[in-house]
């Protein structure tokens, strides 16, 4: 077991499904120095699981950290079928079409799910995790071993429409549509858990000028950074009217060691609709009560961002390129 210390970085395990915005997330985790980033697991969303591992090994070897293990997890939900990806949002490969060179590292042998319980023995009482994908890996891993959350820290996890509409059904938000059961799972496990909803990450974007700033760094991941971003602003040009993107998930990990602070977060009730009906995978915060100023509701465990102390973008930027230092 490693112990840890306040001044020492902090045992984070990323979960992903490699697009453009994981991407974006994962060279954030690397350019902070509070984090010490011991593995990625990867599961089937904006691409399938095995692109994504290739993805995150390509992108781990541009950053000169190949002492990361990746391990590839759950092809398909806990029911039904993977059902292809978005290749209209992150392009066939995940990251926009940008060809990046296989890394020499492979995966590890053992799934994402045993990778996860693993390190939350070696890191047990320290460990950290992010998620940006659906939450099949987690659930999985909870099935595998029911006292995980004793050993880990807290949760943060990108998904869920609290307030804001949904992005692939009228309420429904991508990770947690791709898999609600593993979601449901997830979010009653009762570790300390932070859900980053689409209520604030679509209110936090990169532009043009931002990505400019990624293309003329001298780090080759800043730069191929901004070549995947190419992609991703056409598709949201029609959202914005302007060429950008929104920060799903980047805005998860920066939330997840302290680069941007929650000032709206109230600890509430959390279910996910796993009918067959239209509602299939609505996050159901029980918000009420919170008109005069936020109100945890006793024994939650699951904690609900609405409201951020400062846009991520320029951050972001400066983090990844070295612009700037984490604060």
């Amino acid at each position: 077991m490693n112990r840890h210390t306040d001044d020492a970085p902090h045992p984070i395990y990323l979960d992903c499904d490699t697009g453009i915005d994981d991407s974006l997330a994962l060279a954030y985790l690397l350019s902070s120095a509070d984090v010490d980033l011991v593995g990625v697991g990867t599961v089937s969303g904006n691409t399938d699981a095995a692109q994504a591992a290739r993805n995150s090994l390509a992108l781990l070897e541009l950053a000169g950290r190949t002492d990361v293990p990746v391990a590839i997890g759950a092809h398909d939900p806990l029911n039904g079928r993977y059902d292809g990806g978005v290749p209209e949002i992150h392009g066939v490969n995940g990251i926009g079409g940008v060809q990046i060179a296989d890394a020499e590292r492979r995966p590890e042998r053992e799934s994402a799910a045993e990778l996860l319980i693993r390190l939350s023995h070696t890191h047990a009482g320290a460990l950290r995790i992010v998620t940006v994908g659906p939450l099949t890996n987690l659930a999985l891993a909870l099935a595998m071993d029911p006292t995980l959350p004793t050993r880990i820290v807290a949760v943060t996890s990108m998904g869920g429409a609290a307030l804001a509409p949904g992005n692939v059904t009228a309420v429904a938000e991508a990770n947690i549509w791709n898999d609600p059961e593993a979601a449901q799972l997830t979010l009653s496990a009762g570790w300390p858990l932070t859900l980053v909803p689409l209520d604030v990450t679509m209110e936090n974007r990169l532009d043009e000028a931002d990505r400019q700033a990624l293309l003329d760094s001298r780090d080759p991941l800043a730069r191929a950074l901004g070549q995947m971003l190419d992609h991703y602003f056409d598709f949201y040009l029609p959202e914005y009217g302007v060429r950008s993107c929104a920060l799903h998930d980047p805005l998860a990990a920066a939330i997840a060691v302290g680069g941007v602070r929650a000032t709206r977060n109230p600890a509430v009730p959390v279910e996910v609709d796993t009918s067959a009906g239209p509602g299939r995978g609505q996050v159901i915060c029980d918000l009420r009560g919170q008109r005069l100023g936020q109100r945890d509701s006793p024994g939650a465990t699951v904690r609900v961002v609405l409201a951020t102390d400062r846009s991520l973008g320029a951050h972001l930027v400066g983090s990844i390129t070295g612009a700037t230092q984490l604060a």
